[in-house]
Parts: structure tokens; C-alpha cells; sequence
């Protein structure tokens, strides 16, 4: 009887034990569902958001199951920190679908607001958040972040997926892929390894065995082994190249028990295309530097070429000045040059009492000029009308504006005309008019026989 009883009280402790699992499992279950229900409703609103192009709202949408939970002042003496262990985000918790879908939404969304570019983020998001939201990518932070939120810091747990997105994000803003190239190796080290049957064996359609089993335990599927590949096609072809690691991006394909040989193949002869193509380049750009710097050394000796002959010109001019005769006012002998037609005269020589003598009189030949013949008597008679007519326009426009000088003006011309009215003063006038034009012509004769004499 007495075993019988304490077989029974076992069993009723063991009930209860049981009850309680049973009951805390519920509660856990049923926690994990709601988390999951909050993890898919958010990331929902987040993605409706994104295709409206409303990023700043996404990025609010999402933050909540992406960033860890910020512990309860009576929490904090238990808290993951103090234990050593960095906090995570809610979406560490949840299915690995739905880890894929939310990180890479959220590098999604993160490349999107680092693409506004600084003046649209900042109306967005406002400056400082922007920078630093952009930062992330340009430093490499976010890979640390993923890691520590969303993996609990195991570097090979994080998914593939995830990771070709990571290295995507790195290779497109970051200025060195050292940093990417330093990840990549890292979780390549540290991730499971894909089964060790070939590649083309586990990717045939028609053969379908279950997935063989790993080095390390686990499974490799079809679906793990492309991201892989993707995996290795970023660092390979992407992230060596870009630390100029040509040599060492060859043997790793080469070595690289994953790939088989077709795909290795396709791999060298992309990498082989890819250094041409980048040798060609440099090659094209050195040889558009040599002919920039060709033409700049063309104009510069042009430019000095040009120099060179307006500095000659001018020093020919130069010369050329010097070189022709200046006029002087002074000639040996004592002889200076008239300043107005250039003929040498002698200075006046001073006498005893201190006056200059004055040079000689000139020859008649040199100091008399030919003189023309006298004009016609057409000419003569014309030109007296004209001077005549002259006078009388010119004396009219001065009496104009005084009347009494306009009336002895006509008077005198009354007088005048009265006075020629005379029959023996207009002889009187004709005899002296014509004695005065006989002596006029003698003179004139006289003047022409000594101009030729």
C-alpha cells in the first residue's frame, strides 16, 4: 500500500509538470503567432508604402520589427547585454521566409533613400537622419547590423539570400570593396557548406532523390546552392575584380569545389572578358591623355611660336627706327637746315659791337620763283564782278539791321550810277582805266622777260 501511494503522488507531480509544459507551450505558440501576425501585417504596409514611393513612411513601417526592443527599466538587470549577448529584432524570431522577405526589403528600401541623393533626402527624411541612413551602406555598417539584430552575431546563420543582397548594397555605394570583400570571405568560411555531389547532379531535373546530406549535418537543396552561386559570382566577378585581385579571383574559381566544370568554365572566360575589356579601357584612356597632352604641348609651343615672332617683329621695328637718319637743325660748318623747305642757311655771324650781321642777300635765281602769265581778260573782268558781288551781299547782310547805313548805302549807289549817267566823266574814266591796265601789262611784260632771263 505504502508503494502503491507513492506511485500515485508521483504521477500527479508528473501531471502537473506536464500541464505546465503544455501550458507554457501554448502561451509560447500562441506569442509566436502573433508575433508572426505583426511581422507579416507590417511588412505589408511597408511594402504598399515603397510602391507608392512613400519611403519615409516605409522606413517607419518596417523600423518596429527590424530594430531590437528597447528593454523595461525593471528588465534591465536581466537583460541580453549584461549577459553578453547583443539584443535582436523581432524578425530574428520568425520563419526563414520571412526573414528573406523583411531584410531584403529593408536593403531594398535603404538603396531607394541613398539614391534621393542629399538635397531630396533631406526634404524627405531631413538631413542628419539621411546621412546617416546613408552612411550604413557607404561604411559597411549595415552588415554588422543585419548580423548583430538579426542573427544574434553568428556570421555563418545569416541567410544567402540575405547576404547577396548585403554584398549587392556594398558593391554599389561603397568607394572600396575591402570591407566587402572581407565579409564575403568571412561568411563563405563560416556557412554551411553545400553538399559534395556535383553540381549538375543536384540540379537535374529528372533525379529526385531527397538532398544528400552535408559535411557538417545539414541539407543542401537546389534552391541553397544557386544562392551560392550568386554568392560566389558577386565575389568573383565583382568584388576581386574591383580590388584589381585578378590572379587570386582565377584560382579561387579554379579551386572551388562547388562549381563543376562547365559553369567553371563560364566563369574564367567571364573574368578573362571582363580584364580585356578593363585593359582596353586603360588603354583607351591612356592614349586620349597622350593626345590631350599632345595638344596641349601643340597650342603651348603655338602660343610660343607666336610670342616668339611679335617679340622679333617689335625688335625689328625697333631697329629699323634706329637705323634711319634723325634730322638735326645743326650741319658742320655752321650751316643749319630752314625748318620749312630744308635748305641749309648760315647762322648771323655777331660783329665787334654785338650785332648780328645779317646773312646775304640770295641770288635771283634762287630766291625768285617763275611767274605765271597773266590771266585772260575774260578772267579778270569775271573775277572783279564776282569780288563786286561779294562785297555788296556781305554789306547788305551787316546794314540789315541798321536802316540809316542802308540809306547812304543806296545813296552812294545812286550817286554813283548818277555820276556814270555823265557822258564826259564815263571818258574821263574809260582813259584812266585804260592807262592803269597799260601800266599794269608793262609791269607784267617786264616781270616775265626777267623770269626767263
Amino acid at each position: 500500500m505504502a508503494s502503491g501511494s507513492a506511485t500515485s503522488t508521483m504521477t500527479h507531480e508528473e501531471a502537473i509538470s506536464s500541464s505546465q509544459l503544455l501550458s507554457s507551450s501554448v502561451a509560447s505558440l500562441s506569442a509566436t503567432r502573433t508575433q508572426t501576425s505583426t511581422i507579416a501585417r507590417s511588412y505589408r504596409q511597408a511594402a504598399q508604402l515603397f510602391l507608392t514611393r512613400r519611403l519615409a513612411e516605409a522606413l517607419s513601417a518596417i523600423e518596429p520589427i527590424v530594430t531590437p526592443e528597447q528593454p523595461s527599466p525593471l528588465e534591465s538587470n536581466g537583460s541580453p547585454e549584461q549577459d553578453g549577448i547583443s539584443p535582436t529584432a523581432p524578425i530574428a524570431a520568425a520563419s526563414r521566409g520571412s526573414r528573406v522577405k523583411v531584410w531584403s526589403f529593408y536593403l531594398t528600401l535603404l538603396n531607394a533613400i541613398i539614391e534621393l541623393g542629399p538635397e531630396e533626402g533631406k526634404l524627405s527624411f531631413g538631413s542628419t537622419k539621411w546621412r546617416a541612413l546613408a552612411s550604413k551602406a557607404r561604411d559597411g555598417s549595415i552588415w554588422d547590423e543585419v548580423v548583430n539584430v538579426g542573427y544574434g552575431g553568428v556570421e555563418g546563420d545569416v541567410d544567402g539570400d540575405v547576404v547577396t543582397n548585403l554584398a549587392t548594397l556594398l558593391l554599389t555605394h561603397m568607394p572600396s570593396q575591402r570591407l566587402n570583400q572581407q565579409r564575403l570571405e568571412s561568411y563563405l568560411a563560416s556557412s554551411s557548406a553545400p553538399s559534395s555531389l556535383g553540381f549538375a547532379q543536384q540540379l537535374d531535373a529528372s533525379n529526385h532523390r531527397p538532398p544528400s546530406p552535408s559535411a557538417n549535418g545539414g541539407t543542401s537543396t537546389p534552391r541553397e546552392l544557386n544562392t551560392r552561386l550568386k554568392i560566389l559570382e558577386i565575389y568573383t566577378l565583382h568584388v576581386l575584380p574591383r580590388n584589381e585581385e585578378w590572379d587570386y579571383a582565377r584560382d579561387f574559381i579554379s579551386m572551388n569545389e562547388v562549381l563543376d566544370e562547365e559553369r567553371r568554365e563560364a566563369f574564367l572566360h567571364a573574368l578573362q572578358t571582363m580584364q580585356e575589356e578593363k585593359d582596353s579601357n586603360a588603354q583607351q584612356e591612356a592614349k586620349l591623355r597622350r593626345e590631350q597632352e599632345l595638344e596641349l604641348e601643340r597650342r603651348q609651343q603655338e602660343e610660343t611660336a607666336q610670342r616668339q615672332r611679335a617679340d622679333r617683329a617689335k625688335e625689328d621695328r625697333i631697329k629699323e627706327a634706329d637705323s634711319r637718319p634723325k634730322p638735326s637743325n645743326s650741319q658742320p660748318g655752321g650751316v643749319t637746315k630752314d625748318n620749312t623747305n630744308g635748305r641749309p642757311t648760315t647762322p648771323p655771324k655777331s660783329t665787334a659791337n654785338g650785332h648780328k650781321q645779317q646773312p646775304a642777300s640770295r641770288s635771283p635765281k634762287q630766291t625768285k620763283k617763275p611767274i605765271p602769265p597773266p590771266a585772260g581778260l575774260y578772267k579778270r573782268a569775271s573775277s572783279l564782278f564776282a569780288s563786286l558781288q561779294n562785297t555788296l551781299i556781305s554789306t547788305s547782310r551787316s546794314m540789315t539791321g541798321s536802316p540809316m547805313a542802308l540809306m547812304r548805302f543806296f545813296l552812294f549807289l545812286l550817286a554813283f550810277v548818277l555820276m556814270f549817267a555823265r557822258r564826259d566823266l564815263r571818258e574821263r574814266m574809260n582813259r584812266a582805266m585804260r592807262n592803269g591796265w597799260n601800266k599794269v601789262a608793262r609791269t607784267v611784260g617786264m616781270g616775265v622777260k626777267v623770269s626767263y632771263i
